[in-house]
């Protein structure tokens, strides 16, 4: 009687072990995919910000339709977790003249 209570007691505990394993094991993928994820946005946000700055800097101007969307991009990548570079072309990017809806 006492036998199969310790063996029940060190199988379950041995099924709970490799259940919890596998979360965690899982829980860390989970989470290196978000940080990819995340990583990924930032990228891809920083690419069309530097455009656009470039882009309009040759101009001399941005039109308003472009400031509003450059300011938009910003805001979601500044939430990712900007850095000075990014700061200071956003900083130039907003002190470009503005014109009405030029393309």
């Amino acid at each position: 009687m006492i036998e199969t209570l310790v063996i029940t007691v060190l199988t379950s505990s041995g099924i709970i072990g490799i259940f919890t394993q596998f979360l965690l094991n899982r829980l860390k993928v989970s989470e290196q995919k978000q940080q990819a994820l995340e990583q990924g946005v930032q990228a891809l946000l920083r690419d069309r910000l530097i455009y656009q700055y470039d882009k309009y800097k040759a101009k001399g101007y941005a039109p308003i339709y472009a400031k509003e969307n450059f300011e938009n991009l910003y805001e979601q990548y500044h939430k990712l977790g900007a850095n000075g570079v990014m700061d200071q072309i956003h900083e130039e990017f907003k002190n470009l003249p503005a014109r009405g809806d030029e393309t």
